[in-house]
């Protein structure tokens, strides 16, 4: 069940992150991919960090920074 919930939260985040960074997203799908990929990200990052976000709000922030940083390092790479 917790899979279900981290998959969720990675879509819910990637949706965000794409109405955050406005200006050439990839599109619905490829925000989704992103937000779930960023989900690991940003829990590693804040694990790197030392930072705990707990409980449902702290997974989608965590979540939501994990694809804004993916989706900026993407936009560099590009």
């Amino acid at each position: 069940m917790e899979f279900v919930w981290f998959i969720l939260i990675g879509i819910a985040a990637g949706w965000l992150a794409g109405q955050i960074m406005k200006g050439g997203g990839f599109g619905a799908l490829g925000d989704l991919i992103v937000g779930v990929i960023g989900a690991m990200l940003g829990g590693f990052l804040f694990g790197f960090l030392g930072i705990t976000a707990g409980g449902l709000l702290g997974s989608l922030i965590t979540a939501t920074v994990g694809a804004l940083v993916l989706i900026a390092l993407l936009r560099v790479i590009k």
